[in-house]
C-alpha cells in the first residue's frame, strides 16, 4: 500500500513541532524511510538502501534544521 500521505503528514507535524520549540537540529533514525538523512531503505523489505533523504529528514533540512542520524551525534556536539 502507498503510505506517502501518512509520511508527509508525519513530516509536516515534525516540522511544526520543530518550529514551535525553535529547534535548530534533529537527530533521526538512520536509513528510516522517513528519517534517514542521506540514505533510506526502499520499502521492499529486502534491505535495499537507496541514496536519498527520508521524507521528514528532507523537509526539516529544507526548513533550515541540521539533520543527522544517531551515528553522527558527536558531529553535532562539535
Amino acid at each position: 500500500a502507498d503510505i506517502t500521505a501518512e509520511y508527509e503528514r508525519g513530516a509536516n507535524e515534525a516540522r511544526r513541532m520543530a518550529k514551535l520549540f525553535a529547534c535548530t537540529a534533529a537527530i533521526l533514525k538512520s536509513r528510516s524511510p522517513s528519517c534517514g538523512p542521506t540514505e533510506v531503505y526502499d520499502g521492499t523489505f529486502t534491505h535495499t538502501v537507496v541514496q536519498r533523504p527520508g521524507t521528514t529528514a528532507e523537509l526539516l533540512a529544507k526548513n533550515g534544521l541540521t539533520v543527522i542520524d544517531e551515528t553522527q551525534i558527536a558531529q553535532l556536539l562539535d
